[in-house]
């Protein structure tokens, strides 16, 4: 069924931390409005851009089925100008769970215009756990100036923020069993999530149903997200609800409150300490964290009738970062490359096949152990082709659009060999659209490459984004059915050298 929504994003004035800062407001909402939908509704989100600069809007973790146009990322998308409107018509194609949209331009994300994306499971196909007493969305994140950040990308982090805590948690009556969507929609740092006094179930992650495990403390990376449930089952008063950052030299804590219906009393005593710099307790985390095999997800067969572990992978592509100076000024780098972007959307030019807007194969698939040095960095590979990428050494989180990625192996320490490989868990890893990678160590994922498209491979750490660490992913195809691709939009927005083109007729 199609789903209409309205949006507009304007500047406002509003205080996250006491102090007075220019957020983006959705609907006049900070954070947005949550995004309702059930498995394959077609939504229709008309975005109205009130700022003073260019806008888009991305949908994280969203597949886009054969819709890479609706992506929502420069590489894919003209921005919506000032004073403007565009209307996204996309489908949550055989999808199910927890995840945001957000902002993914200029670093407006750091000003807000990001909110939760729910999408239900058909009323037919059973979910593996009876419905909660509520369900409610979670975002957490660290805060900063989006002006200043722009400006000065290494005061970062500065401060921190969980972002609707105190209005969401409240309310809950005892006995009950609630779910929790949390996300991390920050700009760099890994959260700590945890509720005094309560254990969380672990019941999603990013559309997959998970083992259900509990957990008294949960690591958030940025762009993850995660469904939990969780029983008020304590003594009927108010609980903190603790956020603070991981790996980081001074940790940053924020509280809200866990209020029950009938409580007898305020919360008491200092907020719960969590991990802070350990690897390996993260890391331990991490592994433990399973799918649930004998689950349906949007469909009615069970998640573990995908036998990913005995497709033969036709590619290996290892992606290590990199840092360093360019022209005096301070870049980041995948396998060498720091990117800039084209002065046309990549896949517009790709459509119209405009010449000299970017060269596939304008990185290597991998590392290259040279310096570093800018270019528009996409990588070439076959639609239907199913491949190993291995991210090496990475100090924090890459996400992928455009399709899921199985996480094989997380691991702490020591290089990645193909001896590495009997490490790997070919059977019940989880799959996700966001995965980590820890501090000197590597990160190994299957992507079976479905989906036709330019797609985004990036770092979530959003200064080294935005300074060079992301490239494409052209998934291509000779094809020009309709089975494959779905034609240009045809009210896509036209710039740069595909400026005055034509779509299709309306």
């Amino acid at each position: 069924m199609p789903l209409n929504l309205a949006a507009v994003f304007l500047p406002c004035d509003i205080y996250p931390l006491g102090v007075r800062q220019q957020g983006i407001l959705i609907n006049g909402q900070f954070p947005g409005p949550d995004i309702y939908s059930v498995t394959n509704d077609n939504l229709i989100i008309n975005v109205f851009n009130s700022l003073d600069e260019p806008f888009l809007l991305s949908w994280n973790g969203i597949q886009q089925r054969r819709n890479s146009y609706q992506d929502g990322v420069y590489g894919t998308t003209c921005p919506i100008p000032p004073g403007k409107n565009f209307t996204y018509i996309l489908q949550v194609k055989d999808q199910i769970g927890s995840f945001y949209y957000f902002p993914s331009l200029a670093f407006h994300k750091a000003a807000g215009g990001f909110g939760g994306i729910r999408i239900l499971s058909r009323p037919r196909i059973p979910v593996p756990f009876p419905d909660p007493a509520g369900d409610y969305t979670v975002l957490i994140g660290d805060w900063q100036s989006w002006i200043e950040a722009r400006s000065c990308l290494w005061r970062m982090g500065s401060s921190l923020m969980a972002v609707g805590l105190m209005v969401l948690l409240s309310l809950l009556k005892q006995g009950k069993t609630y779910r929790l969507r949390i996300s991390n929609v920050g700009l760099q740092n890994s959260l700590n999530f945890r509720i005094q006094g309560h254990r969380m179930t672990l019941v999603e992650v990013e559309g997959t149903h998970s083992v259900q495990t509990s957990y008294s403390w949960l690591d958030v990376h940025p762009g993850q997200s995660y469904s939990v449930l969780v029983k008020a089952d304590q003594p009927a008063q108010d609980y903190f609800v603790a956020v603070s950052t991981r790996f980081t030299t001074d940790v940053l804590t924020t509280s809200a409150i866990f209020h029950y219906s009938n409580s007898a009393g305020p919360v008491s005593g200092p907020p719960p300490g969590g991990p802070t710099i350990q690897v390996d307790e993260s890391l331990n985390q991490a592994r433990s964290i399973r799918t649930n095999l004998s689950a349906s997800g949007p469909r009615p067969n069970p998640q573990g009738s995908y036998h990913y572990g005995l497709i033969n992978t036709t590619k290996t592509i290892r992606l290590a970062n990199s840092a360093g100076l360019i022209n005096g000024k301070q870049r980041y780098a995948v396998n060498s490359v720091s990117f800039v972007p084209a002065d046309t959307p990549l896949k517009l030019a790709d459509f119209f096949t405009i010449g000299g807007v970017f060269r596939v194969g304008s990185i290597s698939d991998n590392p290259t152990g040279g310096g570093l040095y800018l270019d528009t960095s996409v990588l070439g590979v076959d639609y239907r082709a199913f491949i190993e990428i291995v991210c090496l050494k990475t100090k924090r989180t890459s996400s992928k659009a455009g399709t899921s990625m199985v996480t094989l192996s997380l691991m702490d320490g020591g290089l990645w060999s193909s001896a590495s490989r009997s490490q790997y868990n070919l059977r019940d890893a989880i799959s996700r659209s966001t995965v980590q990678v820890y501090p000197k160590s590597w990160t190994a994922i299957y992507v079976a490459l479905d989906n036709v498209g330019m797609w985004n491979l990036r770092s979530e750490f959003w200064a080294r984004q935005y300074l060079g660490q992301q490239l494409y992913l052209r998934v291509y195809t000779a094809s020009t059915s309709l089975r494959d691709e779905f034609p240009i939009p045809k009210n896509a927005l036209l710039c740069g050298r595909a400026s005055g083109r034509h779509t299709r007729p309306l």
